[in-house]
């Protein structure tokens, strides 16, 4: 019986390993540069802390399990409540603000699409126990100097932002009563994803007054933060989370990515957690899902039974974006090496055998990539053999070695040297690696 891998999850050959580790390492180059420290944490946790969360329904969208005690487990679906209950265990003895950012392996239970695997890498990027809007901007800029990085412009990549703070006011505004406006978050952030008939019989599921349903649809459709404000009388509170939103617009220009960014009331985030600012980033044509989403979740610590402590963070998964990247031609096999080969250690005869294998182990010991033949095998092959591995350069053990040198060949330009071995040995531990 030929078993094949199980639909939605990938096996990394080495190609494939070197796309992703292409991505995260990119990832964690513009976390640490940006002052985030990495953690990590289980790759299953309680059910419950999940349904914390995300609601009863959550059970559905994840591979959950019981364990011989009877409990009831889940494999990860996402990092953030790892990230609430690690942080809650140690809230006192944490150095604040809380910059951290980690790149686990997640899975879900869902169909799987283009952009959409049922295992995945995320990206995930928080900032915790700091108020301003400033730490919502500098977790967006993250995001977008990690694309910028790619070769992504801004006329590749979009980031839509938005307020649940505001939006929240607004809807409020329009007649609604607060323990409607989760239902009505979650019905919004679907627009974009159904036909025009199918959403309005779900907003009108929940929202049964036609003139209330009439203007939020009024007030959905504003382009810019200034329509936001003429077209409802906002309160303190949604006059405070304009001011916030303006100034977040401010301080990514400032952050030198405002061409980067624009307002999308529309964008609503579909979980209730979300308290503030919300973003996401797509593609300019939106022809792919979100590459990345986030915002502001004051109240997660809280539920998870820690302290009122502020975050704001985002994740950004390997699966869009890597067609995203290839896409734009940002991303190409032939651009990632799966094996750096620094000395291919090659011998005229095979009376050099012993010689060439001692050579490459002392190379080895200073910290550079050497490798060798296996094989008997002509000179010519195995020049061919160090081409095919990219080698840089290509040492040659013969009869010069009587003399105690070797001949050292330039891959790239075809150029040879004969050096003393002493010489070559010397400048290789010189170098100490690439």
């Amino acid at each position: 019986m030929k078993i094949q891998a199980v639909k939605g999850t990938r096996d990394f050959y080495p190609p494939q390993m070197a796309v992703r580790n292409y991505i995260v390492d990119g990832w964690k180059k513009a976390s640490l540069r940006n002052g985030f420290e990495e953690y990590d944490g289980p790759v299953f946790e309680y059910l419950k802390m999940y349904q914390i969360k995300s609601g009863d329904e959550i059970a559905s969208q994840l591979f959950s399990f019981t364990d011989r005690g009877g409990r009831d487990m889940a494999i990860r679906p996402e990092i953030t409540p790892t990230l609430a209950r690690m942080v809650n265990q140690q809230i006192n003895a944490l150095r604040r603000p809380i910059k951290w950012f980690s790149v686990p392996r997640l899975c879900r239970a869902e169909r799987p699409q283009k952009g959409r695997l049922r295992e995945f890498f995320q990206w995930n990027v928080d900032i915790i126990d700091v108020e301003d809007v400033l730490a919502d901007a500098e977790v967006i800029f993250t995001a977008v100097d990690y694309l910028r990085s790619t070769g992504l412009t801004s006329g590749d990549i979009v980031v839509r932002i938005s307020s649940r703070r505001m939006l929240a006011a607004l809807l409020k505004s329009a007649g609604l009563a607060i323990d409607q406006l989760d239902g009505v978050y979650a019905v919004l952030d679907k627009k974009a994803k159904l036909p025009d008939e199918a959403f309005e019989a779900m907003l009108k599921e929940r929202i049964g007054d036609d003139a209330v349903r009439h203007r939020v649809g009024e007030l959905m459709a504003a382009e810019t933060i200034d329509d936001v404000r003429n077209a409802a009388h906002l309160d303190e509170e949604g006059d405070a989370a304009i001011s916030d939103l303006r100034r977040v617009f401010d301080l990514l220009s400032l952050m030198g990515v405002g061409d980067y960014i624009s307002f999308d009331i529309g964008v609503v985030r579909g979980l209730a957690y979300y308290t503030g600012i919300v973003f996401e980033i797509y593609d300019r044509a939106a022809t792919l899902r979100a590459v990345c989403g986030g915002g502001r979740y004051d109240n997660l610590l809280r539920d998870f039974g820690g302290p009122p402590v502020t975050a704001t963070g985002f994740g950004m998964g390997d699966a869009v974006l890597e067609i995203l990247l290839r896409e734009k031609g940002m991303l190409k096999d032939e651009m990632l090496s799966t094996r750096q080969i620094d000395y291919y250690v090659a011998i005229v005869s095979d009376e050099f055998v012993n010689r060439a294998v001692e050579l490459a182990f002392e190379m080895r010991r200073t910290g550079v990539c050497a490798e060798f033949s296996y094989k008997s095998a002509g000179l010519k092959k195995q020049m061919k053999q160090a081409q095919m591995l990219n080698a840089r350069y290509a040492v040659i053990v013969g009869e010069e070695l009587a003399e105690n040198r070797l001949t050292v060949k330039n891959m790239e330009t075809g150029q040879q040297q004969l050096v003393t071995v002493d010489e070559f040995i010397g400048s290789v531990g010189g170098k100490g690696g690439r």
